[in-house]
């Protein structure tokens, strides 16, 4: 006879504990949103009774006990004794609920049926006491869970003084009494629920044990949706709803609305710059129920100069709900937002006014950095937007109007090193060296009318006066001799005239001689393959320094440096001395290499100052017997 086995299905043993704990470590951010399930649960009881009755109450009262309890009452519709075994017998079960309750699962806050249980993460022991709204012959029931996984289910007497609805009870474990203290209580209702349209209170203690008051913690309209009687008094209003929300006075608001995601809300300017790459962090409620505080990538980066307050009706939540789900919705309701809020910036761009002023003054970079992804941005940016100059703080159509061609250099340093220069030269640089800058301006060039180009060393060494030929044929030896110094650190020197003479030397170096350099360095240090392909890629025969230091004839400093004999070794250490300047002037760090040179430099100057000197010979007529 042939063994034969069976097979018999088998339900999984869960630890609830077990459960508890990944929820509170791993899926909600803490306990704190047990007060929002409570809530969110209470809020769909009373959607599922008005569905069939639309003149029930709709309130939510949260108890606060000073032994540690809380009770949690609402008037929705409540459950039979058959759908209370069929829903609460197992834990995070919600599909039977709205096939029951004849409504999609799109018209409750909660679609993943574990929000009774998040309440296992402040207490112990979870009473439930409901009478259904639906069914006035059905006796109201009594569910009590418990944390290790078991529960109770009694059918109350049917004459048993409880009313229509649900009520949530519950008593804090020893390590968790504070987050059902009544001002914790309060704050989380006014967090979650600020925004719900129901009647949601807290019974607080009135000051001095004069007994107890309800605390309204639930507005009946939406704050961008409230009627006013004039724009002065929406923007006031709109004003202190920011203050007491975000903790900020605003710029000016942006009205936001996506019907197609049922959203709406309203966007604020910040009253101060924010870091760029900071990213944007919104509030945003799910049929007004607060999601989340920090939520993200509701805007494109270019937008965090505002902070946004929405409510949605049909974007879904993670799991958590505490972020949104990314989907095809989502996705066109972000494209929507932005095109609001940049429509918004151009018009505020395009119309001289305080405000305006203000949000150029205070966000010009996050426009810098629209400008560089828009074309009608990128416009309007060089009309309004302020650039650092030779010449001061200019636009860059100013700079067009005056000069034609825009000259700008890439590196606050080429600006540092040319600046002084080129503004007693009446030439006139732009400082494209910060952040979205030098993109802005690469944009700009390939915009019709518009000549922009990087400043190079050619630029300015041209506009230099040129030694007079005999002075040039005097100081012929010393410039050889000079420039011999400077070669091994990769530059060549001029001598030349401009203003201001106060500027002993200066600095020039362009990208085209920094890539040169780069290119030189990379083939040295590389294997004998690796360099035999980039010198290939590149003219072997371009050995043209990458700097160029251009020592001032104007300067007393240079012109008395230059009566040095060629080979005296004063020459060679003050030229040294004077390259370093040129560094420190750009405003670069000085490396170990311009530091040794500096210290060189010192060590041989300080020799020839301190070197013992034959005394002057005095004529015979002026000598006194001493």
């Amino acid at each position: 006879m042939e063994n034969q086995s069976t097979a018999a299905g088998r339900a999984f043993q869960v630890d609830l504990r077990g459960v508890v704990d990944l929820l509170a470590r791993h899926l909600y951010s803490g306990p704190r949103v047990y007060v929002r399930e409570l809530l969110q649960n209470g809020v769909d009881a009373i959607t599922a009774r008005r569905a069939v009755d639309p003149d029930a109450p709709a309130t939510v009262r949260l108890r606060p006990g000073p032994d540690g309890t809380l009770e949690v009452t609402d008037t929705g519709v409540g459950l039979t004794p058959a759908q209370a075994e069929e829903l609460l017998a197992t834990v995070g079960r919600s599909s039977k609920r709205d096939l029951d309750l004849g409504l999609g699962r799109e018209e409750f806050l909660g679609q993943f049926g574990i929000g009774l249980l998040s309440a296992f993460m402040v207490a112990d022991e979870i009473e439930l006491v409901s009478r259904s709204a639906t069914d006035p012959q059905a006796p109201p029931v009594r569910w009590v869970g418990y944390a290790d996984g078991r529960y109770d289910l009694t059918v109350l007497p049917a004459d048993a003084p409880v009313e229509p609805g649900s009520t949530v009870r519950l008593r804090a474990r020893r390590d968790t009494d504070h987050w059902l203290a009544a001002e914790t209580v309060v704050a989380l209702a006014e967090e979650f629920g600020a925004l719900l349209p129901v009647d949601v209170a807290v019974e607080v203690p009135l000051p001095g044990a004069q007994g107890t008051a309800w605390r309204r913690t639930s507005e009946p309209v939406l704050p961008w949706r409230a009627q006013y009687r004039d724009d002065a008094e929406r923007t006031a209003a709109l004003a202190a709803y920011c203050e007491r929300t975000l903790g900020f006075t605003p710029l000016a608001h942006i009205d936001l609305e996506v019907p197609l995601a049922g959203l709406s809300g309203v966007a604020f300017v910040l009253p101060t710059a924010v870091p760029p790459g900071a990213g944007s962090r919104h509030r945003v409620y799910l049929k007004r129920m607060l999601l989340g505080t920090q939520v993200e990538d509701l805007l494109p980066d270019w937008a965090f100069f505002v902070r946004c307050v929405v409510d949605t009706g049909v974007l879904r939540p993670t799991a958590s709900r505490e972020q949104l789900y990314t989907d095809d919705t989502l996705l066109a309701a972000q494209e929507a937002l932005a095109a609001q809020v940049r429509a918004w910036t151009v018009a505020t761009l395009t119309s001289p006014s305080s405000t305006s002023r203000k949000v150029v003054a205070t966000h010009h970079l996050a426009l810098r950095s629209l400008a560089v992804v828009d074309d009608e941005v990128l416009d309007l940016a060089a009309q309004v937007l302020p650039f650092e100059t030779t010449d001061g703080t200019q636009t860059l159509a100013a700079v067009r109007e005056s000069h034609g061609d825009v000259l700008h250099t890439t590196r606050v340093e080429d600006f540092r090193r040319v600046a002084p220069v080129a503004r007693a030269q009446g030439m006139t640089v732009v400082n494209a060296g910060y952040v979205y800058d030098a993109d802005l301006l690469a944009r700009l060039a390939r915009r019709p009318g518009w000549r922009v180009r990087e400043l190079n060393a050619q630029d300015v060494a041209q506009v230099l006066e040129p030694l007079e030929p005999l002075r040039e044929l005097e100081v012929l030896d010393q410039v050889r001799a000079a420039d011999a110094v400077v070669r091994p650190l990769d530059c060549d020197l001029v001598v030349r005239r401009f203003e201001p003479e106060e500027v002993p030397a200066v600095l020039l170096e362009d990208r085209e001689g920094r890539h040169r350099s780069d290119v030189r360095r990379t083939v040295a240090e590389a294997d004998d393959l690796w360099g035999g392909v980039l010198a290939g890629l590149t003219d072997a025969t371009d050995d043209a320094p990458a700097r160029r230091l251009v020592l001032n004839d104007a300067n007393p400093t240079v012109r008395r440096l230059l009566t040095a004999a060629p080979d005296a070794p004063v020459l060679a250490a003050g030229v040294r001395s004077l390259y370093v300047t040129a560094v420190l002037l750009a405003g670069e760090p000085l490396r170990v290499r311009e530091a040794e040179l500096m210290n060189d430099a010192m060590g041989v100057l300080l020799d020839a100052g301190l070197s013992p000197r034959t005394e002057p010979r005095v004529p015979d007529e002026t000598q006194e017997d001493v």
